[in-house]
C-alpha cells in the first residue's frame, strides 16, 4: 500500500479509498487463525462510527454496511490470512464540492492547501484521504481487535466525550460502560454534563459554525508487561495511533499535563499488596496504566482533543489554487463537533494497538515459558494478576505477613 496509509507492525492493517469514490475499506493482516467471526460483529461498531446519527452529526445519509470478502471459511472462522472489508459509498454529493468556490478555494485549516502542495493534486470532492469516512477501515478492523483482547483477558476499551470545550464531566472510570455512553447523542456518560454539551453544540451548530473538546478512552484487564523501552514505548504507539484520527490535536497519558502541577510525592503511584490477589498494585493511577513505556497491569488511560471541525458555514477569507484571495463559505454535509463520533475511532485504534503489542509480547517475551521456581520470579503485577499459591515451605512472606512488615526500605538510586 502507498506511504502513510498502513498502521501495526505484527497486527496491520492498511485502509484505502476516497470520501466520495466508489466505496472505502482495509486489509487486515496478521489477525489469528481458528476465530469465529461475523458480519454483525464488525458491523456494531460500523454503526457507532456512521453519520446521520442524529442532530449534532453530519446528515450524510450511509448506512456503512460492510461486507467480507477475504479471510473466512465460509463458516465464518478467521484463515490467518488478509482480511479485506469493504464499505459502499451511496450518499455522497460531489456537487457540494465541484460547483461552487471549494472547488478552487482551500478551506482554512483543512488539508486542501497541504495535500496539494505535498501530491500537485487532490481529491476536491469531500476531502478524499483527509475526510474522517477514511475511519470506516479503522473501525471495522478495531472490532476485529476488540474481539480478540476479550478472548485473550476479558479486555475492555471503552471511550467517551469528556469535555466540550470548557463543559467537563465527572465519570467513574471503572464503572461506566458502552451502554452509559451510547445512552445519549453526544455519548458522555455523565447525564447532567451531557445535556450541558449537547446544548453547547447545538447553539454552536445553528450558528454554522463547530466545536472541539476531549475523548478519554479506557482500557480495562490489560496484563502487565505491553510496551518496549525507548522508542516503542506503549504510550507513545497510543499517541501516534490516535494522533492519526483526523482533527486529532493533542493526547494524554494518565495525569498527563496535569501531572507537571504536583510533586513527584503527589504523583507517584505508590504500590500495595492486594489482600485478595497477593499481587502488586498501584494505590493510585495517576500514570495511566503504563509506566516505563510498558503497562502495569492498572487501567490505560488516554486523553485525546480534537479539534473543531474545520469545514463551517460561516464566511472565512482564504486563498485559491492559482494564489487569488477570496471568500469562502463551506457547502456540504458536516459535522458541528466530532466527538460522538470520534469515539469508536478511539476506540478502534486503541483496540488495534493493544493487539499488536500483545502479540509482539507473545512473540518476544512469552515463546518460551518462564521455568524459573516461583520463589524467584517477581510477584505478579496488576489488576487481573494473581498470586501463585508458593506452598508452606516458601521463604517469602505471606500477604498478610507483607502487610505487617512496613518497615521503610532505605534506597541509594544514581542514575544520569
Amino acid at each position: 500500500m502507498g506511504t502513510g496509509n498502513s498502521f501495526g507492525r505484527v497486527f496491520r492493517i492498511s485502509t484505502w479509498g476516497e470520501s466520495h469514490g466508489g466505496g472505502v475499506g482495509v486489509v487486515l493482516d496478521g489477525c489469528p487463525p481458528r476465530i469465529r467471526l461475523t458480519r454483525e460483529e464488525v458491523q456494531v461498531d460500523l454503526d457507532r462510527r456512521r453519520p446521520g446519527q442524529s442532530r449534532i452529526t453530519t446528515p450524510r445519509n450511509e448506512a456503512d454496511a460492510v461486507e467480507i470478502i477475504s479471510g473466512l471459511t465460509a463458516n465464518g472462522i478467521t484463515l490467518g490470512t488478509p482480511i479485506a472489508m469493504l464499505v459502499r459509498n451511496k450518499d455522497q454529493r460531489s456537487s457540494d464540492y465541484l460547483d461552487n468556490d471549494m472547488s478552487v478555494a482551500y478551506r482554512p485549516s483543512h488539508a486542501d492547501a497541504t495535500y496539494d502542495a505535498k501530491y500537485g493534486v487532490r481529491a476536491i470532492a469531500g476531502g478524499g484521504r483527509s475526510s474522517a469516512r477514511e475511519t470506516i477501515g479503522r473501525v471495522a478492523a478495531g472490532a476485529i481487535a476488540r474481539k480478540i483482547l476479550k478472548m485473550y483477558n476479558n479486555i475492555e476499551v471503552l471511550a467517551y466525550v469528556s469535555k466540550v470545550q470548557d463543559i467537563g464531566s465527572n465519570v467513574d472510570d471503572d464503572g461506566f460502560t458502552m451502554e452509559d455512553v451510547d445512552s445519549n447523542i453526544v455519548r458522555c456518560p455523565d447525564p447532567e454534563a451531557a445535556e450541558r454539551m449537547i446544548a453547547r453544540i447545538d447553539e454552536i451548530r445553528k450558528q454554522g459554525n463547530s466545536i472541539g473538546g476531549v475523548v478519554t478512552c479506557v482500557v480495562r484487564n490489560v496484563p502487565a508487561g505491553l510496551g518496549a523501552p525507548v522508542f516503542d514505548k506503549l504510550e507513545a504507539d497510543l499517541a501516534k495511533a490516535c494522533m492519526s484520527i483526523p482533527a486529532a490535536k493533542g493526547f494524554e497519558s494518565g495525569d498527563g499535563f496535569a501531572g507537571t502541577l504536583l510533586t513527584g510525592k503527589q504523583h507517584n503511584d505508590e504500590f500495595y499488596i492486594d489482600p485478595q490477589t497477593g499481587a502488586t498494585r498501584t494505590k493510585t493511577n495517576r500514570s495511566g496504566g503504563i509506566q516505563g513505556g510498558i503497562s502495569n497491569g492498572e487501567n490505560i488511560v488516554v486523553h485525546v482533543a480534537f479539534k473543531p471541525t474545520s469545514t463551517i458555514g460561516q464566511a472565512q477569507e482564504t486563498v485559491t489554487r492559482d494564489g487569488q484571495v477570496v471568500e469562502l463559505r463551506g457547502k456540504g454535509r458536516h459535522d458541528p463537533c466530532v466527538l460522538p463520533r470520534a469515539v469508536p475511532m478511539v476506540e478502534a485504534m486503541v483496540a488495534l494497538t493493544l493487539v499488536d503489542h500483545l502479540m509482539m509480547q507473545q512473540a518476544q517475551c512469552e515463546l518460551f515459558p518462564n521455568t524459573d521456581a516461583v520463589d524467584i520470579r517477581p510477584n505478579p503485577l496488576g489488576k487481573t494478576a494473581v498470586r501463585i499459591n508458593k506452598g508452606a515451605e516458601s521463604t517469602k512472606h505471606s500477604v498478610a505477613e507483607a502487610a505487617a512488615a512496613r518497615a521503610p526500605i532505605s534506597q541509594r538510586v544514581d542514575e544520569e
